[in-house]
């Protein structure tokens, strides 16, 4: 149901072209030697990952975005909602902030292709779709 969309291939590692191949080479985000490594192309259907030098600057921005709703959410939450101070808020929002870099980094950078790479269903022999 979820596949062949662009959620899919953002929420599930996948390259947005096929939704086959792995867009990081590792699926672990924690794992702290390897969590920025993409693959170059996708391993199943030959996607160019980096299409330009200076393609991710604007997956930055969507990293950004993530940490303010964080922060956000987080002040509306605990300052506004639930009365609690301003400074036990950042003792427990920094840490967090820390923790989700690897995951932001890696959700910045997958929701950015899919803003350029249309999904294409593969086509087989005959022509027909894979699935029908």
């Amino acid at each position: 149901m979820l596949k062949e969309t662009k959620l899919y291939s953002i929420l599930f590692n996948k390259c947005p072209r096929c939704h086959e191949g792995d867009f990081f080479e590792t699926s672990n985000a924690y794992n702290l030697k390897k969590f920025d490594k993409m693959y170059k192309k996708c391993p199943h259907c030959g996607e160019d990952f980096e299409p330009e030098p200076g393609f991710y600057f604007g997956a930055m921005y969507i990293s950004y975005a993530l940490y303010v709703a964080l922060i956000i959410t987080s002040f509306v939450g605990y300052v506004i909602i639930l009365d609690g101070d301003e400074i036990t808020l950042l003792y427990f929002l920094v840490p967090t902030l820390i923790l989700v870099m690897p995951l932001f980094f890696r959700l910045g950078r997958r929701v950015w292709i899919n803003l350029f790479v249309k999904f294409k269903k593969e086509k087989t022999a005959l022509g027909f779709s894979k699935g029908q």
